[in-house]
């Protein structure tokens, strides 16, 4: 459950009312949030392709690696959230009780079965979205980036559209205190297949403040790189990164973006911001009164993008100060006036934004 105090703390010390603005950001993308995850399960092949037939202007990709060095195509550093890993292998979990994809080789996780995202209540699986894609149904496995982007690259050629990736760096603080690079790796992709300048339909995210400023100023100059970063956004509560400090893992903190001048030092190393959407527009808003915070104002100010995530329709998901998921997107893509949304259903935001420019 996602916890909203320090997110309220800032918000009632920096909320103000932003009118429904002309922007010079007027270029509006729909990013498949893993794939068209809505409607297949995540990050599955069958999603990507899904996605790509629905028209969104980017893919996303979550990647994390191997025990042997393999780029996979997973939300998590660890499989037993969407495979049967516990099953195939059981003896392979960490203290944690979690089994760790850097832990097995490539060969392995392809011996596996992926489904929809589930979880364990009273020793039983059951589905985070249980009116989704059933669990098990059908056949799904997990794939590289370099499978994907291949993927996506035949389909731009095949159909004469140009749809772009938009690449996640996954717990990148882990994979190095493991012992492995995962930024050098897909920034070796990256270039491998053409993505190697800020023109090019490619984005690199990460939640972590320090990989960012690494890739920005030493991993992209050795290669002599210049993609678009993106610089996504948490509560400090959450724990989405850690630092090691003295050789112990402490959580980041996060708070120095939402105070004055959080954009501009954003800026000095990430072409945009991927914040949480209650960020932008506060929980305690209403159909009569939406209350906007400063954020896509000051990151537009400061030259960035904003794409906030994530956007779905399953029940409890449209927050009630919209109408219903169409009236969410308005406000986002014209009251809020961000550049761009991550939703697992990315044919409604691209019907929706098609309807608008009619």
């Amino acid at each position: 459950m996602i916890q909203l105090p320090n997110l309220k703390k800032w918000l009632v010390t920096a909320l103000i009312a932003i009118p429904l603005a002309n922007s010079a950001y007027a270029e509006k993308i729909v990013v498949a949030h893993r794939g068209a995850s809505g409607y297949l399960p995540e990050h599955s092949m069958s999603a990507k392709s899904m996605a790509y037939a629905m028209g969104a202007d980017y893919i996303e990709q979550d990647v994390v690696m191997t025990k042997d060095n393999a780029l996979v195509v997973l939300h998590d550093h660890y499989l037993d959230r969407v495979t049967n890993v516990a099953d195939i292998f059981p003896n392979r979990k960490r203290e944690d009780g979690r089994y760790y994809a850097i832990d097995f080789t490539l060969a392995e996780i392809k011996q596996l079965d992926m489904t929809e995202a589930f979880t364990i209540k009273e020793g039983k699986k059951t589905a985070i979205y249980p009116k989704r894609f059933p669990l098990w149904q059908s056949h799904f496995k997990v794939h590289t980036l370099q499978d994907e982007i291949e993927m996506i690259q035949g389909l731009n050629t095949s159909t004469g559209h140009d749809v772009g990736i938009y690449v996640e760096v996954k717990a990148p603080w882990f994979h190095r205190h493991e012992g492995k690079d995962i930024s050098g790796a897909v920034l070796d992709v990256f270039k491998q297949y053409g993505y190697i300048k800020k023109s090019d339909l490619a984005y690199l995210q990460s939640f972590d403040v320090n990989e960012l400023k690494r890739i920005k100023n030493d991993l992209l100059p050795q290669r002599n790189m210049d993609i678009k970063l993106i610089q996504l956004m948490a509560e400090t509560s959450w724990g989405e990164t850690k630092e090691y400090i003295d050789g112990k893992a402490q959580d980041y903190n996060y708070d120095w973006m939402y105070q004055p001048g959080g954009m501009k030092l954003i800026a000095e190393y990430a072409d945009g911001v991927g914040p949480w959407y209650p960020m932008v527009v506060s929980p305690d808003s209403t159909q009569g009164d939406l209350i906007f915070t400063p954020l896509v104002e000051n990151a537009h100010e400061a030259g960035m993008k904003v794409h906030p995530y994530t956007f779905r329709i399953d029940e409890g998901h449209v927050p009630e100060y919209a109408k219903d998921f169409e009236d969410f997107l308005n406000i986002f893509f014209y009251k809020a006036d961000v550049d761009g949304v991550f939703t697992d259903f990315p044919d409604r935001a691209v019907n929706f934004l098609k309807a608008t420019k009619e």
